[in-house]
This record gives C-alpha cells, structure tokens and sequence, in this order.
C-alpha cells in the first residue's frame, strides 16, 4: 500500500510538472492570421522566432476571409494578431482588436501613426504609372495630365474601380490631386481620362501592369509594389511615374485581437514590425515600403522626399465609396453610347 501511494505521489507531481511545461511553452507562442505574401512572411516570422525564442503559429488566408474568423472567433479567439491587410478593412472592424500603441509609433512617418489605438500601420503602397520606356520614347509622361494626349487613346492600361481594389484606390487618388473628391473640375478630368480608355479595361490589376511590360499598351494606372518588384529583377523596359499632382500612399497595418491570450506576445511582435531592422528588409529585400522614418530603400524604390505626396482622406473614402463607384459607372456607361 505504502509503495502503491509513493506512486500515486510521484504520478501527481509528474502531472504537474507537464502541466507546468506546457504553460510555459504556451507562454512563448504567438498565433498570427496573415494575408501577407510568402515572401513578406518568411523576411519576418523566422528573424522574430530567432530573436525571441517565441514560436509562431501562422494561419494564412484573405483579409475578407481571416477577419471574418476573428469576428467568429471573437468569444474565444484563436489568433493573437493580424498580420496585414488595408486600411479599409479594419475601419468597419475596430471592435475586434485591442487598443495598443507601440512605443515605435513616433518613429513612424507622421500621417501613418497609429492614432486611434486599435490598428499599427507597417507598410505603404502608393498608386503609381507604369511607362513603357521604348513605345512612349519621344513623349513627356510625368503627371495624370499628360494622360490625356491624343496619342495615348486607347493605350492606357487600367483595371475596373468598381471591381479591382488597386484600380478604385487609382481613381482615389486621382481625384484627389485633380480638385477634389466631390470636385467638378477632378471629375471633368475623370470623364476625359475614361475616354481615353476607350472601352479597353484589364481583367485584373496584373492584367495591367502585364500589358505594358509586354507592349500591349503604353500606360498603366497601378501601384509601386509589382512594379517596383519588376525592377528589382532586372525589366529595363518599362519605368515607374509618380504623378506630379501628387501620389497618395495607402498603409497595410497589423492589429492585435482583442482578448488575445498571448497579448505580451503580440505586442513585442507589433514593436518587431516597426523596428529599424525590420523596416529596412521591407526597404531593400523586398518591396514593401517602409513606414518608418529614415527607412532604406533599395534602387527600385523612390525616396519619399522625391516624390510629392498627397494624403488620402481614409475615413472619407471609406464612407462614401459606394458614392464613387456610382458616379464612376455612369461616366464609363455614357462613354460607350
């Protein structure tokens, strides 16, 4: 009997101990939902598995899909974060994620810190033009302007605003350095420059950058990353044109879950994002840009203070989207009478 309790003994305290491991191990573990590339995640989830000695755990999926997850998820989450996704998506979600601030924030380009608590902007994408260099030779294309020479109709590349979120994020953009959102004059440019179309639109924002590499058109309306991603390895055919009206920049962000179990966690990975180091792999070895001020980028990246920034008004494009779309479908409508 003696022996049979010394083992009932020595079995709790066995329990115990696993029990004990496996809360210390849990302890050093972060969920991470993530739409990223596998090109973003792999420059960032080893490098902060190393430093911390925290084990990822990386789910990957849509923004749409992944934060419709977290809503299910809500009463007992299972991710500690969400790594990436735009603006707009967490805008009508701020009730999933929990308020923090990264002691990095006021490192971070002033117009992109985190503000409002609940979301921590990483990296920028900005819309852009992409030129054929050889069929454009001989032509000035440095501004939305210059979109509307007559040698250019029907050579312009775009994307669908009402389908394509790269293409809405465009005429964003567009209007905004013409005059305004609701501005008569930015939407006379907008009727002339859908004119110029032609009734030519890309299946899909890659059909358009695409097209002008191959030649099929002239211009693009797109954005820095593929393009700047068709640099990097080495096309010398085609170059990237930041408008001289202005080009608006739109921020990915990351998010910690509200009531995330691993919180500690989840914060050190949010301050891993907007270090130094971090910020400069997203300026160099890929081509995300960075948000941090004093970033490195590599050659196929423009200096920001090269470029004339404009700033896009988040809540008010978000709000009045639907707003958008309908004035843009009846200009491109009456443009194919």
């Amino acid at each position: 009997m003696k022996t049979f309790k010394k083992l009932a003994v020595l079995l709790t305290a066995f329990i115990v101990l696993v029990g004990c491991g496996n809360s210390s191990s849990d302890e050093q573990k972060l969920v991470v939902y993530s739409p990223n590339s596998e090109g973003m995640i792999q420059a960032v989830v080893p490098l902060f598995e190393q430093q911390t000695g925290i084990k990822v755990e990386l789910i990957s999926g849509g923004t749409g899909e992944l934060m419709k997850r977290i809503e299910s998820e809500k009463a007992n989450p299972n991710a500690d974060v969400l790594f990436g996704g735009g603006y707009t998506q967490y805008i009508p979600n701020k009730d999933l994620f929990q308020e923090y601030v990264s002691p990095e924030n006021e490192n971070v380009v002033e117009a992109y810190r985190n503000t409002e608590g609940y979301v921590t902007y990483t990296v920028l994408d900005g819309s852009v033009l992409i030129v054929n260099k050889e069929l454009t030779e001989g032509m000035n294309i440095t501004s939305y302007a210059d979109l509307l020479n007559p040698d250019l109709k029907g050579k312009i590349a775009t994307a669908d605003p009402a389908n394509s979120s790269s293409a809405f994020a465009q005429l964003a953009n567009i209007l905004l350095a013409m005059g305004g959102y609701e501005s008569d004059a930015a939407w006379g440019y907008v009727e002339s420059l859908v004119t110029q179309w032609d009734g030519k639109i890309q299946s899909g924002s890659s059909g358009v950058y695409k097209s002008v590499v191959d030649g099929e058109m002239y211009v693009g309306l797109t954005y820095e990353d593929p393009v700047s991603t068709l640099l990097k390895s080495g096309a010398d055919n085609v170059e990237i044109v930041y408008p001289e009206e202005g080009a608006v920049f739109l921020p990915a962000g990351t998010g910690i879950v509200k009531d995330a179990k691993n919180l500690d966690n989840a914060k050190k990975f949010v301050d891993f994002l907007l270090s130094e180091e971090v910020q400069n792999i997203f300026g160099t070895e890929l081509t995300n840009r960075p948000v941090r001020i004093g970033a490195e980028v590599g050659s196929h990246l423009k200096p920001f203070e090269q470029i004339k920034l404009i700033y896009e008004d988040m809540d008010y494009v978000h709000n009045n989207r639907d707003t958008i779309i309908d004035r843009y479908m009846d200009i491109f409508t009456r443009s194919q009478d």
